[in-house]
């Protein structure tokens, strides 16, 4: 068994819907969910211009390949409604491979760990708040020490449901 982190954002329609219809699938067809962060608000990243972000961390176990994860993962964005238009655009859902055990993948469709981690405080936070002494396989370092040196100062809150 493979053992993964995946992030979840949405920042259109009904959020929550989006976050727990993407775990409901990922459940379904992908593995076991392991653990799940809170919910957290935060301001768009990259394009300022939008509505602000859900977002939760949630720790799977899968027996799929990372490659086959990756494919899995797109289509359960598809199914969900997500239209890719622009870069960091507004979105119903966006599911990424933050960790897949401590593989180091950097292909042209595939970079694990996700290559931004350590710069957005919107991931580190809740992932902080499941795996705080999981060691980034890249850069060596604990989640909570990549937290304490992130410079992302956009504000993320804990999400009330």
């Amino acid at each position: 068994m493979n053992n993964v982190f995946l992030q979840l954002g949405s920042n259109i329609s009904d959020r929550i819907l989006f976050l727990k219809n993407a775990i409901k699938i990922i459940e379904n067809e992908i593995g076991d969910v392991l653990t799940k962060s809170k919910i957290y608000e935060s301001a768009p990243w990259g394009i300022k211009k939008q509505n602000n972000f859900l977002n939760q961390i949630i720790e799977i176990t899968t027996k799929l390949n990372e490659n086959i994860l990756l494919d899995k993962i797109l289509e359960i964005e598809k199914r969900l409604g997500r239209i890719r238009i622009k870069k960091w655009g507004e979105r119903c859902i966006d599911i990424d491979i933050l960790f897949y055990n401590n593989t180091i993948i950097e292909t042209k469709n595939l970079s694990i760990p996700h290559k931004l981690i350590h710069k957005r405080m919107f991931v580190l936070l809740p992932l902080s708040e499941i795996a705080p002494k999981m060691v980034h396989p890249k850069y060596n370092k604990t989640i909570e020490e990549l937290m304490y040196e992130c410079k992302d100062c956009k504000l993320v809150n804990e999400y009330e449901i």
